[in-house]
């Protein structure tokens, strides 16, 4: 069943794309020029998450950010690759390389979060 399209869907997946970085939903609520509630970007995003539309990334403190995967090639990447959240600007931002990894006999893997922090590459200049 395809999802209609409304004005709240709109304007936050013209934000999360004109931005290029991962967002928290308390982020996108300060950003977003429309008078939405928490509830409603939370639905909207997950919706998004599950349509493929974006991908959530949980951070290590626990926080979920969203991203369009601007860079990311998912032919290559199939959702299994790095993210790197800045220590000093806070961003959030999708590293372009594959995750290999091995899971013992039995395992399967649906899918991966990993998240490295640090200094980013403007940060560190």
């Amino acid at each position: 069943m395809e999802r209609r399209n409304t004005p709240t869907k709109e304007a936050v997946l013209e934000l999360l794309v004109k931005s290029g970085e991962a967002m928290s939903r308390d982020t996108i609520e300060q950003k977003i020029t429309q008078n939405i509630n928490r509830a409603t970007i939370y639905r909207v995003l997950n919706r998004f998450c599950e349509d493929g539309v974006v991908h959530k990334i949980v951070a290590e403190d626990g926080k979920q950010y969203f991203a369009v995967c601007a860079n990311c090639d998912d032919k290559v990447l199939s959702g299994h690759h790095f993210h790197f959240r800045c220590i000093e600007c806070e961003t959030i931002e999708c590293l372009p390389v594959s995750v290999n990894f091995s899971v013992p006999n039995g395992y399967q893997v649906a899918s991966v979060n990993c998240v490295l922090s640090g200094t980013c590459k403007d940060c560190s200049r």
